[in-house]
C-alpha cells in the first residue's frame, strides 16, 4: 500500500492524541480516580485515529457507519473525561483541557463532513437495523423460514417468552 498524506480528519485525530497525552502528563501519580480517568482518556484518543483507519480500510457503508460510531463515543467521552477535570484541585492547568475540548470541536466539525462521504448505495444489509443506510430496514431482507420478513414484535416476544421460560427453571426438574 503506497503511503497517502493523511486526511485532515486523521491529522485531528492525531491531534487529539498529542494534547490527551500532555494533559495526562500533568496528572500526579498520588491520585487514583485521576489516574483512573487519564487512562480512559488515552485510550479514548487512541481509538479514535485507529477507527478512522478502521473505516477508511472498507467501503461498505455499515461498516464505515459502525466505526463511526465508536469515533464518535469515543470522542464524546474524552470531551465529558477533559472537562470533569476541572473540578480537580490538583490540576492547575484549565489551558490543556480547553485545548483538548477545543479540538475535539473542531474534530467534530471535520467527522460531520467526512461522514457525508460514505457511499449509502455500497451496503450489506444489517440485521440489527442500526448502520443501514436511510430507508433500508432488516425486515426487507431478513425473512423467515417461510419466506416472510420477520415481525420484529413478534419475535422479541418469542425472545421474552423462552429468556422468561429460562429463569424459572427448577432445580428438580430432569434435564
Amino acid at each position: 500500500m503506497k503511503n497517502q498524506p493523511q486526511s485532515s480528519l486523521m491529522q485531528k485525530a492525531m491531534e487529539l492524541v498529542q494534547l490527551t497525552i500532555a494533559l495526562e502528563k500533568l496528572i500526579l501519580d498520588d491520585n487514583e480516580y485521576l489516574q483512573t480517568t487519564s487512562r480512559f482518556m488515552l485510550e479514548n484518543a487512541f481509538l479514535i485515529p485507529a477507527k478512522i483507519a478502521g473505516a477508511e480500510g472498507v467501503d461498505l457503508y455499515d461498516l464505515k457507519m459502525e466505526n463511526a460510531a465508536i469515533i464518535r463515543k469515543a470522542a464524546r467521552e474524552l470531551s465529558v473525561q477533559a472537562g470533569s477535570l476541572r473540578f480537580e484541585k490538583k490540576i492547575n492547568s484549565n489551558d490543556y483541557i480547553l485545548l483538548v475540548r477545543n479540538a475535539i470541536d473542531d474534530f467534530r466539525l471535520l467527522f460531520i463532513e467526512w461522514v457525508k462521504t460514505f457511499d449509502i448505495n455500497n451496503y450489506i444489509p444489517d440485521a440489527w437495523g442500526l448502520f443501514n443506510p436511510p430507508g433500508v430496514f432488516p425486515e426487507d431482507f431478513y425473512k423467515d423460514d417461510n419466506g416472510l420478513p420477520y415481525d420484529s414484535k413478534e419475535k422479541l416476544e418469542d425472545y421474552d417468552k423462552n429468556f422468561n421460560d429460562f429463569l424459572d427453571f427448577d432445580d428438580d426438574d430432569e434435564v
